[in-house]
């Protein structure tokens, strides 16, 4: 067999010799030897010794071992956390090893929008192409099936958080810390995740296979909260004074607070109920700011 074969995986090789820059490596299996460069490994063999190595390609086509075993192998999927990204190119993964793999552009959303940012963490296995060339692929629904644990009915309404493995015009999909395999509606998101991004929310429904639908979008009362400490802010960055209060033009509130009328009067309740604003022909007030 060819060392071409095992690209992309691990293979049990013996140090056939040695030279000053590694080792070369083969066994009575494949027909030529390949360079263990001692970049690639941070211990030292002598003629004869068995090691397992990881075969990739270089940025030079070069076949390469190495002894760092990562997670993610030909077949095998993991997570693994985008390096950089390449606008006519694609995104790089850090799978462990010296080399990145590629995420090319047709493996990813037509929208660069929501393509992976550096740190992002995507679940992938490798591919390798008729060129000997190590490229990463995204798991697909079904890979994520077979991995997934089925959500019961207990779980309805709680917290989740995950990551975002598949993106789509009606919506997102996403892989939760617990195992759960979630749907997030367009309509339940305010803005579209990224491929990758790691995102909070809550289970609003179970189906009958175990899988979820998330949202996104805050309960009331934590979006009353986000809203309360909005206004809130900008009023202290006022010194305490705003020409804002419950009877605004709701067109003012809006440019100014990205809110409708309603969320601002709401969030303008609750910090008056807890004493911590007034209102005054057209203005609103902190207390704290104008306490006598």
């Amino acid at each position: 067999m060819s060392l071409n074969d095992y690209i992309g995986q691990v293979i049990n090789l013996t140090v056939e010799r040695e030279a000053a820059f590694g080792y070369f490596l083969s066994n009575d299996e494949v027909e030529e030897d390949v360079l263990l460069h001692k970049n690639d490994t941070d211990r030292e063999f002598a003629e004869g010794d068995e090691v397992d190595v990881f075969l990739y390609t270089d940025s030079q086509g070069r076949i390469a071992a190495t002894t760092t075993i990562p997670t993610i192998t030909v077949g095998r999927y993991d997570w693994a956390k985008v390096s950089s990204v390449k606008s006519d190119l694609g995104v790089f993964i850090n799978i462990g090893i010296n080399k990145d793999i590629l995420l090319g552009i047709d493996d990813l959303p037509v929208h660069r929008s929501v393509w992976p940012v550096e740190g992002d963490l995507v679940y992938i296995t490798l591919r390798v192409n008729r060129n000997n060339r190590i490229y990463a692929r995204l798991a697909t629904d079904p890979i994520i099936e077979e991995k997934m644990i089925p959500a019961t009915r207990t779980d309805f309404n709680k917290n989740i958080q995950g990551h975002i493995y598949r993106t789509a015009k009606v919506g997102s999909w996403i892989y939760t810390a617990e195992g759960f395999k979630g749907f997030i509606h367009e309509s339940q998101r305010k803005i579209e995740p990224r491929l990758g991004q790691k995102v909070e929310g809550r289970i609003i429904d179970i189906k009958e296979d175990g899988t979820i639908n998330v949202s996104l979008i805050p309960r009331k009362q934590e979006s009353l909260m986000d809203d309360s400490e909005r206004v809130y802010h900008y009023l202290m960055s006022r010194n305490g004074a705003m020409p804002y209060w419950d009877k605004s033009m709701p067109e003012d509130i809006e440019e100014r607070f990205q809110m409708s009328k309603g969320a601002f009067k709401r969030a303008l309740g609750k910090l008056m109920k807890e004493g911590k604003v007034y209102q005054e022909e057209g203005w609103t007030y902190s207390k704290e700011n104008n306490e006598e």
